[in-house]
């Protein structure tokens, strides 16, 4: 007599991870978003991976939102929980019931980001020993968003042997400024200052960190490998939790 026929098993998909980027005007910074949701991609092949942006850039986040049905992560590619995390998703998730939606946390503060931008900072031409190191955010009119950017800076400064100081600036909203940062350490007596630049991807920030009087400013983080991972850490952390009503 056969055995009975096993039960068949339906492998369910994992939602699909939404990564939601700031936008920008400038066209590198465009591509290498684009270039970091491919590594995204690549680090977890199977893994529905789609981009949209806040602003600037299509699809906006309403538009992407309306093509999807079902669940969704949504992961957002910002460096600190500003106005961005705290509003503007909400908003929009708000508009579309449709949807089952979990929102991760900003990708900053994260001792991965600390890896990431030491690797920048070396591959930059900084050794240790060097002298201190401002670390260069965007800066925001959130309080919560300029304090993530400070404790960045502790986490860089631990990932740093050697470095006696990092020091937070802001790039708008929120002082010091880069330039401020590096003529009080100068003042100090600091003649080597490196800018550590707290961004993702290049566009008019960058350019404003690089003429900030240090000798030495770093890349953006771009879509280094460590940032891939976080991103879809921060995913994982999402999914794990219950879907809002």
């Amino acid at each position: 007599m056969n055995p009975p026929p096993s039960p068949r098993t339906t492998r369910v998909s994992p939602p699909p991870l939404l990564a939601v980027a700031h936008g920008t005007r400038d066209p590198a910074g465009v591509a290498v978003t684009e270039a970091l949701v491919d590594r995204v991609r690549a680090t977890r092949p199977g893994l529905q991976v789609e981009l949209c942006f806040l602003d600037l850039v299509a699809p906006s986040l309403p538009q992407a939102l309306a093509r999807l049905r079902g669940e969704v992560v949504l992961v957002p590619l910002l460096l600190g929980a500003g106005y961005h995390v705290r509003t503007d998703i909400p908003e929009a998730l708000a508009a579309a019931p449709w949807l089952r939606a979990r929102t991760a946390r900003a990708l900053g503060p994260d001792p991965l980001l600390a890896g990431a931008l030491r690797d920048r900072l070396t591959d930059a031409g900084w050794r240790p020993g060097d002298g201190p190191v401002v670390l260069a955010a965007a800066g925001s009119t959130d309080p919560g968003a300029n304090a993530d950017a400070a404790a960045m800076a502790a986490l860089l400064h631990d990932r740093l042997p050697g470095t006696d100081e990092v020091v937070p600036a802001y790039l708008c909203a929120a002082g010091p400024t880069p330039a401020e940062a590096v003529a009080a350490l100068r003042a100090q007596g600091h003649p080597k200052v490196a800018i550590s630049g707290y961004l993702l991807t290049p566009g008019f920030f960058t350019r404003r960190a690089a003429h900030s009087g240090a000798p030495l400013t770093s890349a953006p983080l771009g879509n280094h490998q460590a940032v891939a991972r976080l991103v879809l850490h921060r995913y994982d952390e999402a999914r794990a939790c219950p879907v809002p009503s």
